[in-house]
């Protein structure tokens, strides 16, 4: 099934590009955004599968854009994109609900792998992602060990999917299927209330129950 891509950007010309490179890459961009606004009103008009979400835009900018879209359209995933990886920002846009980051400099490559990781909810957890989580943990106050609802097996798979392991190295590692793989992930967001394994995995982090290395 075609991935279908919103793409929001204030810049034009960087729309376009953009626009170009990823239909080349098999995607179909359903529409384009040039401010926060209008990309929370397309992504509930349009409801994409994924959103590349620029990080500064006027009026209403990335980050806000970005809880307001998992409030109204909680299953998209929404990728940042970020002049730097300023750790401040980032840790917001985590906040807000976003499921990774971009730096705009990488290349149509890496953006194409993450729209398409992030569309099947199997992007791997980066370095530069889990220090950005890391800061974001520290920013915010430890849940109590209380709420532990998952089960021994699902703290495996959250420790490895917070190494950074794909739902195919989790499997190989615990010699399970990756269908089992994603039915623990099923089963941990609902316990969670986490949208998708990053949300996941920062909190666990803040309940105690896996590390960030």
């Amino acid at each position: 099934m075609t991935i279908r891509l919103l793409l929001a950007d204030d810049h034009r010309m960087l729309r376009e590009g953009l626009r170009r490179s990823m239909v080349d890459e098999g995607f179909n961009v359903v529409g384009e955004a040039g401010d926060g606004e209008e990309a929370v009103r397309l992504t509930v008009e349009l409801r994409p599968d994924v959103v590349l979400m620029d990080v500064t835009m006027p009026d209403v900018d990335g980050v806000e854009a970005t809880r307001r879209i998992r409030q109204l359209v909680p299953d998209v995933s929404i990728i940042m994109l970020t002049m730097h990886a300023d750790q401040e920002v980032v840790a917001a846009a985590l906040r807000a609900g976003a499921s990774g980051y971009l730096v705009k400099d990488c290349s149509t490559d890496e953006i194409a792998e993450a729209v398409r990781l992030a569309a099947s909810d199997d992007a791997s957890m980066t370095p530069d992602l889990a220090a950005s989580m890391l800061d974001e943990v520290r920013r915010l106050p430890p849940e109590g060990d209380e709420e532990r609802v998952v089960t021994k097996r699902e703290e495996e798979v959250l420790q490895l999917i917070a190494d950074g392991c794909s739902t195919a190295e989790v499997a190989e590692r615990l010699y399970i299927s990756q269908k089992t793989v994603k039915n623990h992930l099923a089963s941990i967001y609902q316990k969670l209330d986490a949208r998708d394994r990053t949300q996941a995995v920062l909190r666990a982090v803040r309940m105690g129950i896996v590390r960030l290395s």
